[in-house]
């Protein structure tokens, strides 16, 4: 009948009405959704970039604590060297220092040879014995001698220049100490001439600073 059909249309138009509201809801929900994972895909990125930064955090306090041991060490290895040589050092006799980073015993030539010569001084055998004494009680550490001078040329037939004189000084230097009983395979020799200057060469007192042996330690 008119009137059942009526009814059926209505019913018809009440449920696509209730449809489309449904349609609607699930629309407003799946943007909703998207938001949600954009959220939450933004929220795993901050959180993986908060993890590296922590990450890298933590590997730059290791490192600096590394280095901060590796300090510690040095300044305990630099105050046992300067107990070690304290008498020598209050005698005059020697220095003790921390150069480019290297450790350091510098003994001023002038103490240990006459000018221009290569030949120890009575005084320089034995300060080099104390020295060789004191290196040879440290274990496992290697030890370079270095000749310097100052600026002032010299012209011999032993010695043509100063390379050579620095270079004769370090190898008498290396030899006493051998034969004061510091191992051979400990130690070597090199010459640097007037090449590193720890003073200006305009005065007396800057050249005999520059004329010296130095004793590098290899920790």
């Amino acid at each position: 009948s008119q009137g059942r059909i009526t009814d059926l249309e209505a019913a018809l138009a009440q449920a696509q009405a209730k449809a489309a509201q449904l349609d609607g809801e699930l629309t407003a929900r799946g943007s909703e959704l998207a938001r949600l994972n954009a959220e939450q895909a933004s929220l795993l990125k901050d959180r993986s970039r908060l993890k590296a930064s922590v990450e890298e955090m933590e590997s730059a306090l290791n490192e600096l604590a590394a280095r901060k041991r590796a300090a510690d060490q040095r300044v305990s290895q630099y105050q046992d060297l300067l107990s070690r040589f304290q008498s020598l050092i209050d005698a005059g006799q020697l220095s003790v220092s921390i150069t480019d980073g290297r450790m350091v015993v510098q003994l001023a030539t002038d103490i240990l040879f006459a000018s221009g010569s290569a030949e120890l001084s009575e005084d320089g055998v034995a300060a080099l014995a104390a020295v060789a004494s004191i290196l040879s009680e440290i274990p496992d550490r290697r030890y370079q001698i270095e000749g310097h001078t100052d600026n002032v040329p010299i012209s011999t037939a032993q010695y043509p220049s100063n390379w050579e004189l620095a270079s004769g000084r370090a190898i008498v230097v290396l030899q006493a100490m051998i034969d004061a009983g510091l191992g051979a395979e400990r130690v070597s020799a090199a010459s640097y001439a007037d090449t590193r200057p720890v003073s200006a060469n305009d005065s007396d007192e800057g050249r005999a600073a520059n004329r010296r042996i130095e004793i590098e330690i290899n920790y």
